[in-house]
């Protein structure tokens, strides 16, 4: 019998890898980041053991480091996520995301009757009642925004 042939990921020279994303998220990611795109190389990995997480999801992107407005729409999706700065193969930094207390102009407001859905210019701007499980509060309207209500907003398609 043959032994199993084990394949290796090529490391990449400059870019970000996205670890510990919780299992199945990784395309919500992609989408925050609006990958995939032309001449940006993305390598992706879903339901992977981790001894962390039981099972999780990285992304390999390279040639891009993330903006700070993109970090914070993944602590949404992926709060235990990990941000790794690679620079000539190795890791230049690495960070944990951070859900902020207080969310602007990232989510929709799910209430069609919020000042922020109408042709008022109006920026929403949400609460974090708290972390896990993720619970928001509109500042307008006060509606609450639960971890599915945000994730559809990230809809993959």
């Amino acid at each position: 019998m043959k032994a199993p042939r084990e394949l290796k990921v090529k490391p990449i020279k400059n870019g970000t890898v996205i670890d510990h994303i919780n299992a199945n998220k990784a395309l919500k990611v992609l989408k925050i980041l609006g990958l995939p795109s032309p001449g940006i190389s993305v390598t992706l990995a879903m339901n992977v053991q981790s001894s962390q997480m039981g099972k999780k999801d990285i992304v390999k992107i390279e040639g891009r480091e993330l903006a700070s407005r993109e970090v914070d729409e993944i602590a949404l999706i992926a709060p235990q996520a990990t941000i790794n700065i690679v620079r000539e193969y190795e890791i230049a930094g690495k960070s944990k995301v951070n859900l902020l207390d207080e969310i602007s102009s990232i989510l929709e407001c799910s209430n069609p009757n919020c000042i922020t859905n109408t042709d008022e210019p109006v920026t929403t701007h949400f609460t974090v009642l708290q972390k896990e499980p993720l619970i928001l509060r509109c500042h307008y309207c006060e509606r609450i925004l639960d971890q599915t209500d945000v994730e559809t907003q990230f809809k993959v398609y």
